[in-house]
């Protein structure tokens, strides 16, 4: 039987790409994970940015950022938005390559957040109709 594929944070899965340098593994996460088969992503590493990295913080939503009408800027005050949409779009390309329809995403994060507004990949992919879920 072939299990329906879905892209999950990579940090949500133990991997160490949070911009601390952490992981942070989240056990609901894992549970749903075992009906998919699932690729483990991390736009902000995807778009150049290294790990550990300075936080950054989106001036509006991931929207806004996409329409060029906000920005991300790191704690430094450096401008990183190209790279986050840089990543979200690497993001987009694998999920469509791969006919995923959901993404499970790490909460509060300017990349894949949902509340308290969606991060730049969050809101690309639900502009491209994947279902996002956060964790």
């Amino acid at each position: 039987m072939k299990r329906e594929r879905c892209i999950v944070s990579a940090c949500l899965t133990g991997l160490c790409t949070r911009y601390d340098g952490r992981s942070k593994p989240d056990r609901r996460c894992l549970a749903m994970l075992e009906q998919f088969c699932w690729l483990p992503v991390c736009p902000e590493q995807l778009g150049g940015l290294p790990t550990p990295r300075i936080p950054a913080d989106l001036t509006g939503s991931g929207a806004d950022v996409l329409a060029g009408r906000a920005a991300v800027i790191t704690k430094e005050g450096a401008d990183v938005t190209r790279q986050f949409i840089a990543g979200a779009e690497a993001v987009l390309q694998i999920a469509q390559a791969q006919n995923i329809r959901l993404a499970l995403l790490k909460a509060r994060s300017p990349s894949c957040g949902l509340t308290p507004q969606p991060g730049v990949t969050a809101a690309l992919l639900l502009a491209h109709g994947i279902e996002v879920m956060e964790f």
